[in-house]
């Protein structure tokens, strides 16, 4: 994680900020997908977190090796955005940069869709499982989040991002194709 690259969305009348990123980050996705194994990370720096209004910013930076950003770069992922976004050329990062985990959030949300799912798994029927899934067990989720459709099935979800607390030193690890990590850290400046 010596290098990183930013990639901040352009303002547009037509589309919302929040949106662009969405489909930035879909588009990322799925370029992480197609090079399995790469070892690049994400962190959304303008990202607000204060429980009101979550909110992931404009700027998307990615973080990895010279040759591994380099290589996603050159692989054409950001064609149709390229008229959305200001892209940065892979640079160092600074030395006096702090770490921090990048991590995906799963939210258990819908009690209903819990219950659909404890019916199918364990064969009971719907007043049964309203008996063991109140309405009061959902979860509700204040951190910022991408809108993301899956490719498999088609469904649309958000995908919510926490960053961790700072950390003095880094800690390696692997990232999946989202470019988070459960431990890992990427440089934080």
């Amino acid at each position: 994680m010596d290098h990183y690259v930013d990639i901040d969305v352009r303002p547009d009348p037509e589309f919302p900020a929040h949106q662009l990123l969405s489909a930035l980050y879909a588009k990322l996705h799925r370029a992480l997908v197609a090079q399995a194994g790469t070892g690049i990370g994400v962190s959304f720096p303008g990202f607000d977190d204060d429980g009101r209004s979550p909110y992931l910013g404009t700027r998307l930076r990615l973080h990895g090796s010279q040759p591994d950003l380099s290589a996603l770069l050159a692989s054409g992922w950001l064609m149709g955005m390229r008229d959305h976004v200001g892209l940065t050329p892979a640079l160092p990062v600074p030395g006096a940069a702090q770490h921090r985990a990048v991590r995906r959030v799963q939210v258990k949300s819908s009690p209903e869709r819990l219950r659909r799912r404890l019916m199918r798994r364990q064969g009971i029927d719907q007043d049964a499982a309203r008996q063991r899934i109140s309405d009061a067990s959902a979860c509700l989720a204040h951190l910022p989040f991408v809108h993301l459709r899956s490719t498999s099935t088609g469904q649309a979800f958000r995908l919510f991002i926490d960053h961790g607390p700072l950390q003095p030193g880094a800690v390696p690890g692997g990232f999946n194709a989202y470019g988070l990590s459960l431990g890992a850290t990427i440089p934080w400046f």
